[in-house]
């Protein structure tokens, strides 16, 4: 049976230690399990990667709660690290919260990510946000808080205040957050240096950046965000942009070409594919087991 409680233990000690992590998104199976392979301690199940891989649509709020704890669950399941996913804005009132906090720690999740925008969310770092009123958000992780059993399952409160109201409202919110009993700051979309510096001011606790290829937060070399104090270096998109631009060039290719023969973009090796979704198990069981 997997440990979860020692997943979240560890994942917990080592975010209180303000060890730095580096955090890649994980959004299907493979990308989980290449990513587990990878040797990084700790995953995030990535609500953008999530929602375009499932339903082929845009994060916007559109994927319900039952079909993000059930992915959630099958990367907790799959991988060998602890796991932080994206709980949205909890996918309704603060009822709904209490059964979205309790879901996702039933599910094996390690930590789960709340914000305050209005429902139905939009992409941290796309236009049109809207957030709720910091009473209401305040509210909500205090439920959070209040929902978990063990304390070892971690609230990450996420501000996506930012953009619609300004750097000073996105920092008294993180502060908020902090006082509401937070484990973890996410302030998102900060558009300068001195913008993350100032998040970090603001909390006692440790600091996640989101670092979107593309986005509007810069992307500062690790040592840079070491020396800030960031503790999680969140990436959410670089699986998923590598694997689409991979698959975008593949199919093209084949397309062009119609074979495979001398294909000018890298394929992974099909045997070693095999065994990392599993059929070493599958073949040990047939030979003890089949007729």
């Amino acid at each position: 049976m997997t440990d979860f409680a020692a997943r979240r233990a560890a994942l917990a000690a080592r975010l209180r230690a303000r060890q730095f992590t580096v955090v890649p998104g994980i959004y299907d199976m493979i990308s989980a399990k290449l990513a587990d392979r990878a040797g990084f301690p700790v995953l995030y199940m990535t609500g953008y990667g999530t929602v375009a891989s499932l339903l082929g649509l845009p994060d916007a709020g559109l994927a319900t709660y039952t079909e993000m704890v059930e992915r959630a669950g099958r990367f907790a399941q799959g991988i060998s690290v602890p796991l932080i996913a994206d709980g949205d804005t909890g996918y309704g009132g603060l009822l709904n919260m209490r059964h979205t906090v309790r879901g996702y720690e039933a599910a094996g999740v390690a930590a789960i990510q709340i914000e305050d925008q209005e429902f139905p969310k939009k992409c941290g770092h796309t236009p049109g946000k809207r957030v709720v009123p910091l009473k209401e958000a305040v509210r909500r992780i205090e439920v959070a808080v209040d929902s978990r059993s063990s304390a070892d399952f971690l609230i990450v409160a996420r501000t996506d205040a930012r953009a619609p109201l300004g750097l000073d409202e996105a920092l008294r919110r993180a502060e908020a957050f902090d006082r509401a009993g937070a484990d973890v700051i996410f302030l998102e979309a900060p558009e300068s240096e001195d913008e993350i510096a100032a998040t970090l001011k603001v909390t006692s606790k440790p600091v996640l950046l989101n670092l979107v290829e593309g986005g509007k937060t810069p992307i500062l070399p690790p040592d840079r965000l070491r020396t800030l104090g960031v503790t999680i270096a969140l990436h959410p998109a670089a699986g998923f942009l590598a694997a689409g631009e991979a698959l975008r060039r593949g199919y093209a290719a084949l397309a062009e070409r119609e074979t495979t023969l001398d294909l000018p973009v890298p394929l992974h090796d099909f045997r070693a594919f095999g065994e990392l979704m599993g059929f070493p198990d599958v073949w040990a069981f047939d030979a003890r087991w089949a007729e």
